[in-house]
């Protein structure tokens, strides 16, 4: 490691502890380096435009920000869990498997999981606190692990990342997601079940028949948004980052023409709360462009390949080390850091190894939707915490179940590749 590296580092981790954003840190720590290899500090302008400016996928990442945050503010959450309900509510149990079905279905629309738990999630966790069967932790452990499947099931804003840093398709692995999100899905749902047993948690009231009608009305148009954006981009209607557009869009006709649910000052608070989103978001990444040309510099992908090569792991050993990493990498940083920084210095020892980049990239993703929810600094933890001061310790315990139920669904994808690869390629995708 050279001393210029050190620096690099070491003005990261000061400007961590001194509690700076972490898009600051990144850029401070690359233009030390800069400072110490005596070049060019317009080098860090070049890396960083050049970045941004050639990456057309990037513009999905706002759309989708902005789609999801006027998907929660325009009564389209309700509507979802109402259908839900009508679904699955009457099984033990019934409104954490709403829930879940309901974070299925919204997990098509927005690609976020924090957008995920602070819509649906925030909606059912209210109608699980007026019941005395769900104990406060439980219903925040639920709201937290489902909101995992968020960013799994297509679209996904970490899977455009991952696309970006990677160079992979973001249709395939927008197909690569979908049965995994599933798999996530049925062992929730298993698990919660097995909980409502063992704790005689009583069956929800029907539904009253003359009032189903109504609930599928007003759930049909959130419920065409999944079958628009993946039939348009599976037919070739528009591009994955063009069906971002179209998300946003759709969201935007829904909550303030058709449901009338934003007024023109609640848009405009809705549309700054994305921007700001979106900026943090794009801080990230100009920064991780500019760390990225450093470790291209130093040799450290190639070095991290030639590492892993020595240590005649194979893929599978490859893979369960991966997971390792980013499963202890979860606890701490945030996903964009992760996906912006460390993949790309990974991918060079996948393709050594013949690991096709859509069954890496997805495996990548479900262990970083994992760390959201692993103390001490999960996010899905701490957004469930602000918005219904539910203790965080609580919902640790009662979520240690499903944890390792997502666990065993990573494990399953680790060991057996084509549950994430077969839809790809049955769908015509050239996967490696």
């Amino acid at each position: 490691m050279s001393e210029a590296l050190v620096v690099l580092f070491m003005v990261m981790g000061v400007a961590i502890l001194l509690r700076a954003p972490v898009a600051l840190a990144m850029l401070s720590g690359g233009i030390a380096y800069l400072i110490v290899k005596g070049q060019d500090l317009g080098l860090a302008a070049e890396q960083i435009l050049n970045g941004l400016l050639n990456s057309y996928v990037l513009l999905a990442v706002p759309l989708f920000v902005l789609a999801a945050n006027l998907m929660n503010a325009g009564t389209i959450s309700e509507r979802l869990f109402e259908f839900a309900r009508l679904l699955v509510g009457r099984m033990r149990g019934g409104l954490a498997q709403v829930d879940i079905l309901v974070s299925v279905i919204f997990s098509g629309m927005s690609g976020s999981a924090l957008a995920d738990a602070a819509g649906p999630g925030l909606v059912t966790i209210r109608q699980m606190l007026k019941k005395p069967e769900y104990s406060p932790g439980f219903a925040g452990a639920v709201v937290v692990a489902s909101a995992t499947i968020g960013p799994i099931i297509p679209p996904s804003i970490p899977m455009v990342l991952y696309a970006l840093v990677s160079g992979t398709s973001v249709g395939a692995l927008f197909l690569g997601g979908v049965l995994p999100g599933l798999l996530m899905a049925a062992l929730l749902m298993l698990g919660v079940h097995l909980i409502a047993s063992r704790r005689k948690m009583p069956n929800e009231a029907a539904i009253p028949l003359r009032q189903m009608p109504g609930i599928f009305i007003r759930a049909l148009l959130p419920l065409s948004l999944p079958l628009l954006l993946l039939g348009g981009i599976y037919s070739g209607a528009f591009t994955p980052t063009e069906a971002a557009a179209v998300a946003a869009l759709h969201a935007l006709l829904l909550a303030v023409v058709v449901y009338r649910a934003l007024d023109a000052r609640a848009l405009f608070a809705v549309t700054l709360e994305s921007l700001r989103s979106s900026t943090v978001i794009t801080l990230i990444i100009a920064a991780a462009y500019l760390l990225n040309y450093v470790f291209a510099a130093e040799g450290l992908p190639q070095q991290l390949a030639a590492w892993v090569s020595g240590l005649q792991l194979g893929a599978t050993g490859f893979l369960l080390l991966v997971n390792l990493l980013f499963l202890l990498l979860g606890c701490f940083l945030d996903v964009s850091v992760m996906l912006l920084v460390f993949v790309p210095m990974l991918v060079p020892a996948a393709q050594s190894l013949g690991i096709d980049l859509v069954h890496f990239g997805v495996v990548v993703v479900v262990n970083m939707m994992i760390g959201l929810v692993t103390p001490p600094f999960g996010m899905l933890l701490f957004v469930t915490n602000a918005l219904t001061g539910i203790p965080m310790r609580d919902m640790v315990r009662e979520g240690l179940p499903f944890t390792v139920l997502l666990l065993l669904a990573l494990l399953a994808l680790t060991l057996f590749p084509q549950l994430v690869l077969w839809l790809p390629q049955s769908m015509g995708y050239v996967t490696r």
